[in-house]
């Protein structure tokens, strides 16, 4: 059996190294063996977190493939969950149910806007925001069902993560943010949107710190890193992307690249990310890899 669940959270809250990989599911009903061969590569990743339709574009359940992934890699699974798509009784009764299965770790959403997706004829649920699924969370470990009932039998601990944006032109409406999400639920980590600058990594961190020290808790602060390798996804990143900036000086570097081909172009991303992750790690060394490639990541550790 994998590590168990309550030392990664451990590991969460310590002072040794911590990694988490992205991964999304693919529009398939089945996950290849080169997709998991690959996975089961990362050595040096503690826990893998699988998304639950980024940009509302359809994909697999997150939950049952986080089980499916978590019992093949033998390695903890962060489930992610928004309120997009199911109202709090599917949602509690799917987090519920995964218990029992061994899936205990779970990062709430609000979820993306549905006309960002690729599915022009739905409609999404969105009963409430993020804040709704962490308190679903707290009451079941507490035993109690979205009913107000107790359960018969209690659930094994489950775990809570929580996002944040890593950058507003407000920085006290983040600082806003962080305060009522640590004071209001029980959350074992934030997680920050991509960031990109090591000043915005330490603002994050002061913020978190002062929460803690203010209330008591011990909530992690894990930070986002997306490696940037084009132009156009820097541009999508700031322009698409909420709670998102880019330095112009990223944005220039990689016209610029861009316009002497794809190579330079992902040689210059490439060359701007290593030297970013070296400066986050000198502030702090508790990342969540995210990228359509995971292959790349290798480089970074």
């Amino acid at each position: 059996m994998f590590e168990n669940i309550e030392s990664i959270v451990e590991k969460i809250h310590s002072t040794s190294p911590f990694f988490s990989l992205e991964i999304n599911p693919k529009l398939s009903a089945k996950i290849k063996d080169e997709n998991i061969d690959e996975l089961k590569s990362f050595d040096k990743i503690d826990a893998f977190v699988v998304t639950d339709s980024p940009l509302a574009r359809f994909k697999p359940s997150s939950i049952l493939s986080s089980i499916k992934l978590q019992n093949i890699l033998q390695k903890p699974i962060i489930c992610t969950l928004s309120m997009r798509d199911r109202n709090s009784i599917a949602l509690c009764g799917d987090i519920l149910a995964a218990n029992e299965l061994g899936l205990r770790l779970f990062l709430a959403l609000t979820g993306d806007s549905i006309k960002n997706g690729d599915c022009d004829s739905t409609k999404g649920v969105f009963e409430s925001n993020s804040s709704k699924l962490a308190t679903i969370i707290d009451d079941l470990n507490n035993g109690i069902a979205i009913n107000k009932k107790p359960l018969i039998e209690k659930v094994q601990r489950i775990y809570h993560f929580a996002v944040i944006n890593s950058y507003s032109n407000n920085q006290q409406s983040i600082k806003n943010k962080i305060l009522k999400k640590i004071s209001s639920n029980n959350i074992s980590a934030l997680y920050s949107q991509p960031i990109y600058s090591k000043d915005r990594a330490e603002f994050l961190l002061s913020s978190i710190n002062e929460a803690n020290t203010s209330f008591g808790t011990n909530t992690a602060l894990v930070l986002g890193f997306f490696v940037v390798t084009s132009y156009k996804t820097a541009i999508f990143l700031r322009d698409k992307l909420p709670g998102v900036y880019i330095p112009d000086k990223w944005i220039e570097s990689l016209y610029i690249a861009s316009q002497k081909g794809v190579e330079e172009e992902q040689k210059v991303g490439l060359e701007l990310s290593l030297k970013l992750f070296d400066d986050l790690k000198k502030v702090h060394n508790k990342f969540h890899l995210m990228g359509r490639k995971p292959s790349i990541f290798k480089a970074f550790h």
